[in-house]
């Protein structure tokens, strides 16, 4: 599985946006995708996930009730919106999808996208 992530960019704090992330390959074998960020000197965090079977979610503390996770499973791609945004969810954004190569799962991961909230 290939993913390219989307969207990324500079908006001011308070402003939306939306990210995507496109998978190719054995996309059918996927089992969860997730986006995860990483700021300048911090470790990498995890935002979200959505399962593919049933849409479940999940979020991380910091974004829950600001960022929405979807899917649109015909066009093999998960977006992230983002709302009321601020200068601490500046980050490099990463999706992430699990996925069987059986009997063995496996992570894959995108390039990133760097999104940059102003003050």
């Amino acid at each position: 599985v290939q993913l390219v992530e989307s969207g990324g960019g500079l908006v001011q704090a308070g402003s939306s946006l939306r990210l995507s992330c496109a998978a190719s390959g054995s996309t059918s074998s996927i089992i969860v995708m997730e986006w995860y960020r990483q700021a300048p000197g911090k470790q990498r965090e995890f935002v979200a996930k959505i399962h593919v079977t049933g849409g479940s979610t999940n979020y991380a503390d910091s974004v829950k009730g600001r960022f929405t996770i979807s899917r649109d499973n015909a066009k093999n791609t998960r977006s992230l919106q983002m709302t009321s945004l601020k200068p601490q969810d500046t980050a490099l954004y990463y999706c992430r999808a699990r996925w069987m190569d059986y009997p063995v799962p496996v992570d894959s991961w995108g390039q990133g996208t760097q999104v940059t909230v102003s003050s």
